[in-house]
C-alpha cells in the first residue's frame, strides 16, 4: 500500500471534520464497515470539485490518512462519484476491466474498493463512504451494498440535522441580542421619559393652587389625570423590560411589617379616582407579611383596574384578603362575562389584555407585571373565570421560606 502520511493537512474544511467527529456513530460504522468486509482501511470524506479530505478514519493497514489528511482529488475514483453520484464497486481490481488499468488502484496499490456517495436531504454532494484493501474482497453483494448505502443515508441525516441545529443557534442567538437591544432602548426611554412628566405634573400643581377659574382647573385635572396614567404606563413598561433583562422583579422584601395598610391605601387611590365605582374591601388578617410591601401594592392596582376596566361597570369590584395557614392570599373579583378561553391561556403574558374588545386602553401589561410580582415573591396568581364572576388570586408564603 501507498503511504501518503505527508500530505497536506486541510484547514479550510476543519468545520466538515468537526461535524463528523461529533457524529458519535461514525467510529462505530467505520468499524462495522471493517469488520463485515474484512477491508483493511475505511473512511467518511469531504470531496468538492478541488478537494478530496478525511473526516473521520480508521486504518489497519497503514494507509497514513489520518481526520484532517488530504489527498488530490484527481488522484481519487471519489472525484468520479462526485460527478455521477453513484456507488462504485471493485472486489479486484486485476481481474476489473474497467479499472484494471485506472491510474487509483495503481497509485495508492489497492486490489479491492467501495465507495458510496453522501448526499444530504437537500440533494447536496457531502463526499463518500468508502473503503479499501490491498486484497481482493467480495464485497458486491446486496447486502454489502445495502449497508453502505444506509450507513451513508444515516450520515447523510446527522450532518443535515446539525446544520440546521446550528442555524437554529445563530438564529436564536441573533434574535436574543436584537430583544436585548430593545429591552434595553425601552429602558432607557421609559426612564428619560419620566424627567418631563414630573415637570408637567409639578407645573399642574403649582397652577392648581393659584385657584384657577372652573374651566382652566378642569383642564389641569384632566392633565394630571393624564400624566398619572403616562406614569403608569411607563413603570409597566420599566418593570417589563427590568423583568426581561435582569430575569426578574427586584424586591426590596420587610418582613416585620403590617401588610394591611398599604392594601388599605391602594384601594383608597383607586376609589378617589374613579368615585362612581364601588371597590369592597374584605381585608380580614392582621400582622406582617414578609413581602416587597410596594410591589404587592402594585399588584394589588394591577388587578383592581384590570377588575374596574374589563369587569361589569355596575357591579362592584371586590378585595378579599386573608391568612390561610402558612400562605397570604389576595383575591380581586369582578362580576361580568367570562373571560374567553383563547385569551385566558395567554392572560399573563405580555401585551395581552383580559378582553378582546378594541375600545379598552392600555399596553396589556397590568396582569403580566402582577404575575411577576408573584413569582418573585414565590408565589402565585391564579384565574378562575366563568359565567358572572372573574376571580384573581394571589398565594405566598407569609413568612420567606429558609
Amino acid at each position: 500500500m501507498a503511504d501518503v502520511r505527508g500530505l497536506i493537512v486541510s484547514d479550510d474544511f476543519s468545520g466538515d471534520v468537526a461535524a463528523i467527529a461529533h457524529i458519535e456513530a461514525v467510529p462505530t460504522i467505520l468499524d462495522i464497515v471493517c469488520q463485515t468486509t474484512g477491508m483493511g482501511f475505511a473512511a467518511v470524506a469531504r470531496v468538492t470539485q478541488e478537494r478530496w479530505i478525511a473526516c473521520g478514519v480508521r486504518d489497519d493497514i497503514a494507509f497514513g490518512l489520518r481526520p484532517g489528511g488530504e489527498l488530490k482529488v484527481e488522484t481519487t475514483i471519489c472525484d468520479e462519484i462526485r460527478d455521477s453520484r453513484q456507488a462504485v464497486i471493485i472486489e479486484n481490481v486485476a481481474q476489473d476491466t474497467r479499472f484494471c488499468g485506472h491510474h487509483t488502484p495503481a497509485l495508492y496499490g489497492f486490489q479491492s474498493y467501495i465507495s458510496m456517495p453522501i448526499v444530504l436531504p437537500d440533494g447536496t454532494f457531502f463526499g463518500t463512504l468508502c473503503a479499501i484493501d490491498p486484497q481482493p474482497r467480495a464485497i458486491n453483494t446486496p447486502a454489502i451494498v445495502g449497508m453502505f448505502r444506509l450507513f451513508a443515508d444515516l450520515i447523510a441525516f446527522h450532518l443535515d440535522a446539525r446544520k440546521r441545529l446550528a442555524a437554529s443557534q445563530a438564529d436564536l442567538a441573533a434574535e436574543r441580542h436584537t430583544a436585548e437591544l430593545r429591552e434595553q432602548f425601552i429602558a432607557v426611554l421609559g426612564h428619560d421619559l419620566r424627567n418631563p412628566l414630573a415637570a408637567i405634573e409639578a407645573g399642574t400643581r403649582l397652577v392648581l393652587k393659584a385657584e384657577p377659574n372652573d374651566k382652566s382647573r378642569s383642564v389641569l385635572l384632566m392633565m394630571q389625570r393624564s400624566v398619572n396614567r403616562m406614569s403608569e404606563l411607563i413603570g409597566h413598561v420599566l418593570d417589563l423590560a427590568r423583568g426581561r433583562l435582569d430575569g426578574g422583579l427586584p424586591l426590596e422584601r420587610h418582613s416585620g411589617e403590617v401588610l394591611k395598610p398599604t392594601l388599605e391605601q391602594v384601594i383608597g387611590e383607586l376609589r378617589s379616582t374613579q368615585p362612581e365605582r364601588v371597590i369592597a374591601a374584605d381585608l380580614a388578617f392582621d400582622g406582617p407579611v414578609d413581602c416587597d410591601h410596594v410591589r404587592i401594592g402594585q399588584l394589588l392596582s394591577n388587578l383592581v383596574a384590570n377588575a374596574l376596566m374589563h369587569g361589569d361597570q355596575d357591579a362592584p369590584v371586590k378585595v378579599i384578603a386573608r391568612k390561610q395557614g402558612d400562605l397570604f392570599e389576595l383575591a380581586v373579583v369582578n362580576a361580568g362575562a367570562p373571560i374567553p378561553p383563547g385569551i385566558l391561556k395567554d392572560l399573563f403574558k405580555p401585551f395581552v389584555r383580559a378582553s378582546a374588545r378594541p375600545s379598552q386602553q392600555g399596553l396589556g401589561l397590568g396582569l403580566y407585571i402582577a404575575s411577576e410580582i408573584a413569582r418573585a415573591h414565590g408565589g402565585s396568581l391564579d384565574v378562575a373565570s366563568a359565567d358572572h364572576e372573574t376571580r384573581f388570586i394571589f398565594r405566598m408564603p407569609v413568612v420567606r421560606p429558609a
